[in-house]
């Protein structure tokens, strides 16, 4: 796989001593430890890292909410439960296989690893996973208002529109069911009374996307209270998505402000 990110540099592990007799105690009674990760997995276990700590530091998600994950092999790698980011080191980062199982001596993932999942099974496309509860997306997840076409770059998300999915309990397999249907034809949603999710084909572009989606979102709650807003029309909304494939620099005929 390729991948997902460019990490930065990053310390991959704290250093730790013990003294003799406790490490041999422990031998005993603890499990065996992993083998060492290196090679392009730590390099995508550093990059996950940093991608939940510029999320937590730009506001995104305050304090240990919040979740990353990317593609590896046949499953995911995705944030631990309940660490803080600035915590967290390259062994940290939990593995959880494509059946949901994390295998091995490892940390307990984070508690939405099922709708991370369910977003990579429905879109084969998605390489990386960004979940925040960002202040204005959350205030109109709890307000059950989508994100409608009140301007062009609403469309950064796939369509019209960044829908909203209904509320579920958190960590359970009918809120992962909502988000992949959530994400069916759109990059990215808002989740009731909950926050929003957005995916990407790095961790990189769902980041951004993520940081869009909070942009939109607060432009629209502003929006609200100077009274009904002017939205664009479908046939507007279908120029836009039909003009942004030609957007960027990789496009062949770049267009754009």
């Amino acid at each position: 796989m390729s991948k997902a990110a460019t990490a930065k540099t990053k310390p991959t592990g704290k250093k730790r001593s013990a003294k003799p007799a406790r490490a041999k105690k422990a031998a005993v009674r603890a499990p065996s430890a992993p083998a060492p990760i290196n090679g392009d997995e730590a390099e995508l276990r550093r990059a996950i890292i940093d991608t939940a700590l510029d999320m937590s530091l730009s506001g995104l998600s305050p304090g240990r909410s919040g979740n990353v994950s990317a593609r590896w092999r046949d499953g995911i790698l995705i944030t631990p439960s309940g660490m803080a980011y600035d915590t967290i080191d390259v062994e940290d980062v939990v593995y959880v296989a494509d059946n949901g199982t994390a295998p091995g001596n490892q940390r307990k993932p984070s508690s939405e690893w099922r709708f991370h999942l369910a977003a990579y099974h429905q879109r084969p496309d998605c390489a990386a996973v960004v979940h925040t509860h960002s202040l204005h997306a959350t205030v109109l997840a709890c307000a059950h208002k989508p994100i409608p076409a009140f301007h062009y770059m609403v469309a950064v998300a796939g369509g019209s529109d960044i829908p909203l999915v209904p509320y579920a309990l958190f960590g359970t397999a009918e809120l992962a069911d909502h988000v992949a249907a959530g994400l069916a034809d759109r990059q990215a949603c808002l989740m009731a009374n909950h926050g929003q999710i957005a995916i990407g084909n790095s961790l990189d572009a769902a980041l951004e996307l993520a940081n869009e989606v909070e942009t939109l979102a607060e432009q629209y709650v502003k929006l609200l209270t100077l009274g009904k807003p002017k939205l664009l029309t479908k046939a507007e909304m279908a120029e836009v998505l039909e003009r942004i494939k030609s957007y960027g620099q990789h496009a062949q005929a770049s267009q754009g402000d």
